[in-house]
């Protein structure tokens, strides 16, 4: 039987009763109602099309026909509580950790990003023994309670920071505290570590990082963490599964011998079926199974879930989309860069792959973020049938992190209508 179908007017009234008001749309203001999807672009109730350069959740694009069709065929087989024995969530254990370094060799299957963080949490603490908690400034890892406790992105607006949270800066040499002149930003940013290590008395159970954080390469050694008994948690949600395009996940930017104590994982290893896992050690997950509760996760790695992940990475192999992610995404940020030498609000273009920011500013000497003229530059893309979000501390970033199947072709219209609208703004100047 068909689902009703209603006037774009008549849903939003209706969302508006129903629907939590915390829970917001983008574009508020004038809401995109999005009926069918393919690829990289979206199609509104009157057929328009639009590019989308948000959905880092469709991680090998809209509705891709490989996934659908695994995904019915397992459906139609089976879907059962993962407690029963099969072979899916072992086929797909055993192909993750083939991209994996050896010692991450461990697997828990959940559904959501937010599960894979607060597991991480619980297997850093019982592995340790200890509470504290090291995070970057501006980070976001979910939004169970646990994981707002962690995440000075929600944790500012709301409570405050507990007294075993500690926060690093973020090591960011465009605006923060040690920038692109300092003659070794990376060890100084080392140092305001090993200041927060101490101040918890050497006791920390993990820092948390979220690879690529906000568009920003994090580089930390790990020794200091390490000889205070802690561990690493690489916070893959939106940055693994080849995004980076020279590399599957973004951690193996810091190089071949790096390799953290466990990697978190989200719903794009699934195209946005409710799938995340965590993968670790042997020795953290022994020490898990030590406490003597059982942990299971009633459909966390469910056949079908399972089936749709191995179909993600069939899809990632068979379409190159790593190598896409290193063609397109390095095209696109050379025509980004090619912008900025033509307009003053283009304070700096950073990232790698198929993520990538450019962050607006008032003007280049003083670095002021220019939120207002992002949030406008957004808008009228959208009128341009191109739908962007803002990001950062100031919401002063355009953040691309599209579908894999993004194109060369999408990425010049991207910068053409960048290009155009700029300009505007500079005439209203």
């Amino acid at each position: 039987m068909a689902l009703e179908v209603f006037h774009k007017d008549e849903t939003l009234q209706m969302r508006r009763k129903l629907i939590g008001q915390s829970c917001r749309l983008f574009f508020s203001r004038d809401p995109v109602k999005i009926v069918r999807a393919r690829g990289q672009y979206l199609y509104d109730e009157n057929g328009m099309q639009y590019l989308d350069c948000i959905s880092n959740v469709q991680h090998v694009g809209h509705c891709h026909p490989s996934l659908t069709q695994a995904a019915a065929a397992q459906m139609d087989l089976l879907n059962s509580n993962t407690r029963f024995l099969h072979d899916n969530i072992v086929l797909y254990a055993d192909r993750l950790a083939a991209t994996l370094p050896k010692k991450l060799c461990v697997f828990y299957f959940v559904n959501s990003g937010s599960e894979a963080n607060d597991l991480a949490l619980r297997l850093a603490r019982q592995y340790t023994r200890h509470q504290d908690v090291i995070v970057l400034d501006h980070a976001y890892h979910g939004h169970l309670t646990s994981l707002i406790d962690i995440s000075p992105y929600k944790f500012r607006k709301l409570g405050g920071q507990k007294e075993w949270v500690h926060v690093a800066p973020l090591p960011d040499t465009y605006h923060g505290i040690y920038r692109e002149d300092h003659p070794d930003p990376g060890q100084a940013y080392a140092d305001t570590m090993k200041s927060l290590i101490d101040e918890a008395h050497k006791k920390v159970s993990l820092l948390f990082i979220q690879e690529l954080s906000d568009t920003q390469h994090c580089i930390f050694p790990l020794r200091y963490v390490r000889e205070a008994g802690g561990i690493y948690v690489a916070d893959e949600i939106q940055t693994g599964f080849g995004r980076v395009g020279s590399h599957f996940w973004a951690f193996q930017l810091q190089g071949e011998d790096f390799c953290p104590d466990i990697v978190t994982m989200g719903k794009p290893i699934g195209n946005g079926h409710p799938i995340a896992c965590v993968a670790t050690t042997e020795e953290i997950a022994t020490a898990f199974t030590a406490n003597g509760v059982e942990y299971f996760n009633t459909f966390g790695g469910n056949p079908v879930s399972c089936a749709i992940g191995l179909a993600v990475l069939d899809v990632i192999e068979k379409e190159d989309l790593r190598g896409n992610a290193v063609r397109v995404g390095g095209h696109l940020k050379q025509l980004l860069l090619q912008l900025q030498t033509k307009h003053p609000l283009i304070g700096d273009v950073r990232g790698v792959g198929l993520f990538i920011g450019m962050e607006l500013v008032k003007d280049r000497a003083s670095r002021k973020p220019a939120t207002e003229e992002a949030a406008h530059l957004v808008r009228r893309l959208k009128e341009e049938r191109i739908v962007m979000s803002t990001d950062g501390p100031w919401d002063s970033v355009i953040k691309f992190k599209p579908p894999m199947c993004f194109s060369i072709e999408d990425a010049e219209r991207v910068c053409t209508c960048i290009d155009q609208i700029l300009r505007e703004v500079k005439k209203t100047i």
